[in-house]
């Protein structure tokens, strides 16, 4: 996923906002998430997501509710959605 952080106007600022949508979004949903992408930007981020499951509806359900979250996330604009369910 990739998104804009329009508030940030440094590196830290960054941190701040990713770590607490990391924490809530991980705290909510049982997942795993990275920055995985503009690590060096510092009103953009890459983030990767993984949710495990032997169901892929349940995948798509949360990955739909996540999506969901960020795009409700005050402190982002979700710009980009890439999807891979194997």
């Amino acid at each position: 996923m990739l998104l804009e952080i329009p508030s940030a106007f440094s590196l830290k600022e960054k941190r701040r906002v990713l770590n607490s949508l990391k924490t809530k979004l991980k705290n909510k949903f049982n997942i795993s998430i990275a920055e995985v992408g503009q690590k060096d930007i510092w009103n953009r981020a890459e983030l990767g997501v993984a949710v495990i499951s032997d169901d892929s509806s349940f995948c798509n359900e949360q990955l739909g509710k996540v999506v969901e979250f960020i795009d409700n996330f005050p402190e982002v604009v979700l710009l980009e959605i890439n999807q891979e369910i194997l």
